[in-house]
């Protein structure tokens, strides 16, 4: 992951920028999958593998191919963004390490769940049954932006066929 943001930094066409994004994506969704947040992994595929890039694709469809080279870079944003980076460090210091099993989040609910997911929901996967009922608003969340974010681009591609319809008949 590393690697590929180097190269989108480092990129001046587009196009191998949003195909390099697309990549980063579909590389944060394969670390999610290796730390058993498939729900996330999924999203990440969806959202940011798929429908960014065909967001992305489009706009380069409207636009140029290469970007136009600034000679300074501006000190504001890159302060900003310097910033904010290193307070979310320091947020992260107080952390347990991954896959402490002392951690705080292995002691509250994990067990409940376990215990007691199957006789009260009902379908013999754990995950499921998080999903389905513990976590139901979560993933009520989770599809609506989906659903959302699909109905943009829906709405967004309708347009520009219209537009081409009415260039057409003039």
């Amino acid at each position: 992951m590393a690697v590929t943001a180097y190269l989108l930094l480092r990129m001046h066409n587009l196009f191998a920028v949003v195909m390099m994004s697309s990549i980063y994506s579909l590389l944060a969704a394969v670390l999610y999958v290796v730390m058993d947040a498939v729900d996330v992994a999924f999203t990440e595929a969806a959202v940011g593998a798929g429908i960014s890039t065909v967001l992305m694709l489009g706009t380069l469809a409207l636009t140029s191919r290469i970007d136009k080279k600034s000679k300074l870079i501006d000190p504001i944003p890159l302060a900003i963004v310097t910033i904010t980076g290193a307070l979310l460090i320091y947020g992260t210091l107080d952390m347990p390490p991954y896959g402490d099993p002392t951690a705080p989040s292995h002691h509250h609910v994990g067990q409940y769940y376990i215990d007691k997911s199957g006789e009260q929901v009902g379908p013999p996967n754990m995950v499921t049954s998080v999903l389905a009922s513990y976590r139901g608003y979560d993933t009520l969340g989770e599809v609506t932006v989906i659903f959302t974010a699909a109905a943009g681009v829906m709405a967004l591609i309708g347009r520009s066929r219209r537009r081409k319809k009415k260039v057409k008949r003039a």
